[in-house]
Protein backbone atom coordinates (compact mmCIF):
# COMPACT_ATOMS: atom_id res chain seq x y z
CA UNK A 1 0.00 0.00 0.00
CA UNK A 2 1.85 2.92 -1.33
CA UNK A 3 0.91 6.41 1.22
CA UNK A 4 2.19 9.63 0.16
CA UNK A 5 2.74 12.90 1.86
CA UNK A 6 0.83 15.87 1.67
CA UNK A 7 2.55 18.87 1.15
CA UNK A 8 -0.46 21.30 1.43
CA UNK A 9 -1.30 19.59 4.50
CA UNK A 10 2.03 19.79 5.67
CA UNK A 11 2.08 23.96 5.03
CA UNK A 12 -0.91 24.63 6.65
CA UNK A 13 0.25 22.92 10.01
CA UNK A 14 3.51 24.64 9.60
CA UNK A 15 1.70 27.96 8.86
CA UNK A 16 -0.86 27.85 12.18
CA UNK A 17 1.97 26.96 14.52
CA UNK A 18 4.20 30.05 13.15
CA UNK A 19 1.79 32.20 12.85
CA UNK A 20 0.40 31.86 17.04
CA UNK A 21 1.62 35.55 18.71
CA UNK A 22 3.31 35.78 21.46
CA UNK A 23 5.75 33.14 20.22
CA UNK A 24 5.37 29.68 21.67
CA UNK A 25 7.58 29.60 24.41
CA UNK A 26 7.53 27.94 27.52
CA UNK A 27 6.94 31.79 29.37
CA UNK A 28 3.42 32.21 26.62
CA UNK A 29 1.78 29.22 27.90
CA UNK A 30 -1.85 30.88 26.06
CA UNK A 31 0.17 30.29 22.17
CA UNK A 32 1.50 26.81 23.85
CA UNK A 33 -1.89 26.11 24.91
CA UNK A 34 -3.19 26.83 21.25
CA UNK A 35 -0.45 24.81 19.98
CA UNK A 36 -1.47 22.16 21.63
CA UNK A 37 -4.96 22.29 20.81
CA UNK A 38 -4.40 22.22 17.36
CA UNK A 39 -2.09 19.42 17.62
CA UNK A 40 -5.07 17.54 19.62
CA UNK A 41 -7.48 18.53 17.48
CA UNK A 42 -5.66 17.31 14.25
CA UNK A 43 -4.99 13.88 15.96
CA UNK A 44 -8.66 13.81 17.31
CA UNK A 45 -10.14 13.35 14.13
CA UNK A 46 -8.56 10.13 13.02
CA UNK A 47 -9.67 6.85 14.55
CA UNK A 48 -7.05 6.50 17.29
CA UNK A 49 -8.13 4.50 20.11
CA UNK A 50 -7.29 7.16 22.70
CA UNK A 51 -6.49 10.82 21.88
CA UNK A 52 -5.41 12.63 25.38
CA UNK A 53 -3.76 15.71 26.99
CA UNK A 54 -0.52 14.61 29.92
CA UNK A 55 -0.37 17.36 32.00
CA UNK A 56 2.74 17.76 33.79
CA UNK A 57 3.71 20.76 36.63
CA UNK A 58 7.19 21.86 36.67
CA UNK A 59 9.00 23.44 40.00
CA UNK A 60 7.81 26.83 39.48
CA UNK A 61 4.60 25.33 39.77
CA UNK A 62 3.54 26.25 36.23
CA UNK A 63 1.31 23.37 34.30
CA UNK A 64 1.91 21.96 30.69
CA UNK A 65 1.15 19.30 28.54
CA UNK A 66 1.67 16.72 25.99
CA UNK A 67 -0.77 15.38 23.56
CA UNK A 68 -0.72 11.68 23.05
CA UNK A 69 -2.79 9.37 20.58
CA UNK A 70 -2.57 6.22 20.67
CA UNK A 71 -3.54 2.98 17.98
CA UNK A 72 -3.81 0.18 19.95
CA UNK A 73 -2.12 -3.02 17.18
CA UNK A 74 -2.31 -6.36 17.79
CA UNK A 75 0.88 -6.24 19.58
CA UNK A 76 2.03 -4.33 23.20
CA UNK A 77 5.03 -3.79 21.82
CA UNK A 78 5.33 0.17 21.10
CA UNK A 79 6.45 2.60 18.72
CA UNK A 80 6.23 5.98 19.68
CA UNK A 81 6.52 8.92 17.25
CA UNK A 82 6.90 12.26 18.75
CA UNK A 83 7.70 15.94 18.21
CA UNK A 84 7.93 19.05 20.42
CA UNK A 85 5.90 22.28 19.96
CA UNK A 86 7.68 24.78 21.63
CA UNK A 87 10.40 27.28 20.99
CA UNK A 88 13.55 28.67 21.71
CA UNK A 89 12.96 32.42 22.92
CA UNK A 90 10.99 34.95 20.35
CA UNK A 91 10.88 33.26 17.11
CA UNK A 92 8.97 31.02 14.72
CA UNK A 93 10.12 28.35 14.67
CA UNK A 94 9.80 26.93 11.03
CA UNK A 95 12.18 24.30 10.99
CA UNK A 96 12.77 24.28 15.27
CA UNK A 97 10.11 22.95 15.60
CA UNK A 98 6.83 23.47 13.56
CA UNK A 99 8.02 21.19 10.43
CA UNK A 100 8.54 18.31 13.13
CA UNK A 101 5.07 19.13 14.33
CA UNK A 102 3.56 18.74 10.85
CA UNK A 103 5.65 15.81 10.14
CA UNK A 104 4.59 13.96 13.18
CA UNK A 105 0.96 15.09 12.15
CA UNK A 106 1.26 13.81 8.49
CA UNK A 107 2.73 10.44 9.65
CA UNK A 108 -0.12 9.72 12.06
CA UNK A 109 -2.82 10.70 8.96
CA UNK A 110 -1.05 8.42 6.92
CA UNK A 111 -1.13 5.78 9.13
CA UNK A 112 -5.11 6.35 9.95
CA UNK A 113 -5.60 5.96 6.05
CA UNK A 114 -3.20 2.65 6.43
CA UNK A 115 -4.94 1.09 8.99
CA UNK A 116 -8.34 1.48 7.60
CA UNK A 117 -7.11 -1.54 5.32
CA UNK A 118 -4.85 -3.15 7.27
CA UNK A 119 -4.95 -3.74 11.18
CA UNK A 120 -1.78 -2.73 13.05
CA UNK A 121 0.57 -5.15 14.50
CA UNK A 122 2.79 -3.02 16.63
CA UNK A 123 1.22 -0.13 18.90
CA UNK A 124 1.91 3.30 17.66
CA UNK A 125 1.74 6.33 19.83
CA UNK A 126 2.22 9.64 17.97
CA UNK A 127 2.88 12.17 20.78
CA UNK A 128 3.45 16.46 20.62
CA UNK A 129 5.91 17.31 23.49
CA UNK A 130 6.22 20.89 25.42
CA UNK A 131 9.70 21.77 27.00
CA UNK A 132 12.36 20.81 24.95
CA UNK A 133 14.00 23.63 24.49
CA UNK A 134 15.80 26.08 26.91
CA UNK A 135 15.68 26.19 30.14
CA UNK A 136 14.28 23.05 30.24
CA UNK A 137 16.56 21.00 27.77
CA UNK A 138 18.24 18.22 29.79
CA UNK A 139 16.13 18.14 32.48
CA UNK A 140 13.84 16.28 34.14
CA UNK A 141 10.99 18.76 33.38
CA UNK A 142 11.10 18.34 29.79
CA UNK A 143 7.61 16.73 28.18
CA UNK A 144 9.73 13.60 26.72
CA UNK A 145 11.19 13.10 29.64
CA UNK A 146 7.93 13.20 31.68
CA UNK A 147 6.27 11.21 28.48
CA UNK A 148 9.23 8.62 29.27
CA UNK A 149 8.96 8.12 32.87
CA UNK A 150 5.73 7.02 32.34
CA UNK A 151 6.42 4.49 29.82
CA UNK A 152 9.27 3.00 32.39
CA UNK A 153 6.38 3.21 35.45
CA UNK A 154 3.75 1.76 33.38
CA UNK A 155 6.18 -0.91 32.33
CA UNK A 156 5.33 -0.72 28.61
CA UNK A 157 7.40 -2.34 26.04
CA UNK A 158 8.69 0.23 23.92
CA UNK A 159 10.35 -0.80 20.67
CA UNK A 160 11.94 2.27 19.52
CA UNK A 161 11.01 5.82 19.90
CA UNK A 162 11.48 8.38 16.65
CA UNK A 163 11.76 12.04 17.44
CA UNK A 164 11.02 14.02 14.27
CA UNK A 165 13.66 17.18 14.74
CA UNK A 166 13.78 19.94 12.28
CA UNK A 167 13.15 17.96 8.88
CA UNK A 168 12.62 20.91 6.46
CA UNK A 169 15.62 22.65 5.83
CA UNK A 170 17.13 21.95 2.69
CA UNK A 171 20.75 23.14 0.18
CA UNK A 172 21.65 22.14 -3.14
CA UNK A 173 24.77 25.10 -2.68
CA UNK A 174 28.20 23.60 -2.42
CA UNK A 175 29.92 23.73 1.14
CA UNK A 176 26.07 24.26 2.52
CA UNK A 177 26.78 21.66 4.70
CA UNK A 178 28.95 21.74 7.57
CA UNK A 179 30.75 19.60 9.95
CA UNK A 180 31.19 19.45 13.74
CA UNK A 181 34.61 17.36 12.98
CA UNK A 182 36.49 17.62 9.95
CA UNK A 183 36.82 13.76 9.98
CA UNK A 184 33.03 13.55 9.18
CA UNK A 185 33.79 15.40 5.85
CA UNK A 186 34.06 12.10 4.24
CA UNK A 187 31.34 10.97 5.44
CA UNK A 188 28.51 13.17 4.35
CA UNK A 189 27.84 15.22 1.03
CA UNK A 190 28.98 18.98 1.61
CA UNK A 191 25.74 20.11 0.44
CA UNK A 192 22.94 20.28 2.65
CA UNK A 193 20.10 17.74 0.47
CA UNK A 194 20.10 14.85 2.93
CA UNK A 195 18.39 13.82 6.15
CA UNK A 196 19.82 11.81 8.96
CA UNK A 197 18.69 9.16 11.36
CA UNK A 198 20.69 9.84 14.62
CA UNK A 199 21.04 8.62 18.38
CA UNK A 200 23.68 7.50 20.45
CA UNK A 201 26.39 5.32 19.55
CA UNK A 202 25.56 2.47 22.20
CA UNK A 203 22.41 2.13 19.37
CA UNK A 204 24.43 2.41 16.11
CA UNK A 205 22.81 -0.73 14.93
CA UNK A 206 19.36 1.02 15.59
CA UNK A 207 20.29 3.96 13.93
CA UNK A 208 21.71 1.98 10.66
CA UNK A 209 18.63 -0.30 10.54
CA UNK A 210 15.91 2.88 10.73
CA UNK A 211 18.07 4.18 8.28
CA UNK A 212 17.78 1.80 5.67
CA UNK A 213 14.53 0.92 6.65
CA UNK A 214 13.78 4.35 5.12
CA UNK A 215 15.63 4.87 2.37
CA UNK A 216 14.25 2.19 1.03
CA UNK A 217 10.35 4.59 1.03
CA UNK A 218 11.71 8.25 0.12
CA UNK A 219 14.21 9.38 -2.41
CA UNK A 220 16.19 11.85 -0.43
CA UNK A 221 19.31 10.27 0.78
CA UNK A 222 19.24 8.81 4.71
CA UNK A 223 22.69 9.13 6.78
CA UNK A 224 22.72 6.87 10.00
CA UNK A 225 24.69 8.82 12.62
CA UNK A 226 26.16 7.71 16.33
CA UNK A 227 27.91 9.82 18.77
CA UNK A 228 28.94 9.55 21.87
CA UNK A 229 26.52 11.56 24.56
CA UNK A 230 30.21 13.46 25.50
CA UNK A 231 29.78 14.99 21.63
CA UNK A 232 26.34 16.05 22.27
CA UNK A 233 25.41 16.93 18.79
CA UNK A 234 23.40 13.28 18.20
CA UNK A 235 21.41 14.17 21.77
CA UNK A 236 20.00 17.11 21.00
CA UNK A 237 16.19 16.16 20.84
CA UNK A 238 13.28 14.10 22.55
CA UNK A 239 14.86 10.81 22.19
CA UNK A 240 17.58 11.39 24.72
CA UNK A 241 14.73 11.46 27.26
CA UNK A 242 14.34 7.55 26.32
CA UNK A 243 17.98 6.29 26.22
CA UNK A 244 18.20 7.04 29.50
CA UNK A 245 15.84 4.60 30.03
CA UNK A 246 17.45 2.09 27.83
CA UNK A 247 14.95 2.44 25.07
CA UNK A 248 15.83 2.28 21.46
CA UNK A 249 15.51 5.67 20.13
CA UNK A 250 16.72 8.02 17.70
CA UNK A 251 15.50 11.40 16.04
CA UNK A 252 14.84 12.32 12.13
CA UNK A 253 16.62 15.61 11.48
CA UNK A 254 18.34 17.91 8.79
CA UNK A 255 21.29 18.52 10.95
CA UNK A 256 19.78 21.53 12.26
CA UNK A 257 22.56 24.42 13.17
CA UNK A 258 24.96 22.50 11.09
CA UNK A 259 22.78 23.69 8.08
CA UNK A 260 20.03 26.06 8.78
CA UNK A 261 21.25 29.64 8.91
CA UNK A 262 18.46 30.56 10.40
CA UNK A 263 18.61 28.47 13.54
CA UNK A 264 16.36 29.60 16.63
CA UNK A 265 16.52 33.11 14.66
CA UNK A 266 13.22 35.69 13.71
CA UNK A 267 14.34 34.38 10.15
CA UNK A 268 13.18 30.79 11.40
CA UNK A 269 9.85 31.53 8.83
CA UNK A 270 7.70 29.40 6.81
CA UNK A 271 9.21 30.37 3.60
CA UNK A 272 12.72 29.08 4.05
CA UNK A 273 11.27 25.30 4.22
CA UNK A 274 11.11 22.88 1.23
CA UNK A 275 7.90 21.24 1.33
CA UNK A 276 8.41 18.89 -1.32
CA UNK A 277 11.75 17.45 0.92
CA UNK A 278 9.87 17.69 4.39
CA UNK A 279 7.03 15.21 2.13
CA UNK A 280 9.76 12.72 1.11
CA UNK A 281 11.22 12.65 4.71
CA UNK A 282 7.47 11.46 5.99
CA UNK A 283 6.97 9.43 3.13
CA UNK A 284 10.40 7.57 4.45
CA UNK A 285 9.51 7.80 8.07
CA UNK A 286 5.87 6.34 7.61
CA UNK A 287 6.95 3.99 4.78
CA UNK A 288 9.56 2.28 7.50
CA UNK A 289 6.76 2.01 9.85
CA UNK A 290 4.74 0.08 7.72
CA UNK A 291 7.38 -2.15 6.65
CA UNK A 292 7.67 -3.00 10.01
CA UNK A 293 4.22 -3.55 10.81
CA UNK A 294 4.07 -5.85 7.74
CA UNK A 295 7.27 -8.00 8.46
CA UNK A 296 5.26 -9.73 11.70
CA UNK A 297 2.18 -10.68 9.88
Amino acid sequence: MTLQADKQRLYQDVEFLTSLQPARNYRNKQSLEAASRYIYDELHKLSFDKTEYQEFIVGSGEKYRNVSALYKGVREERIIIGAHYDVSGDQPGADDNASAVAGMLETARLIDAYQQKEKLNYTLEFVGYCLEEPPFFGTDEMGSAVHARQMLSEKVPVKYMIAYEMIGYFSDAPNSQNFPDPSLKSMFPNTGNFIVIAGHSSQKEVAETLASRMQKHCTIPVYPVAFPVTNGLANLSDHRSYIKHGYNAVMVNDTSFLRNPHYHMPTDTIDTLDFERMGDVVNGVTGMLISMNEEIK
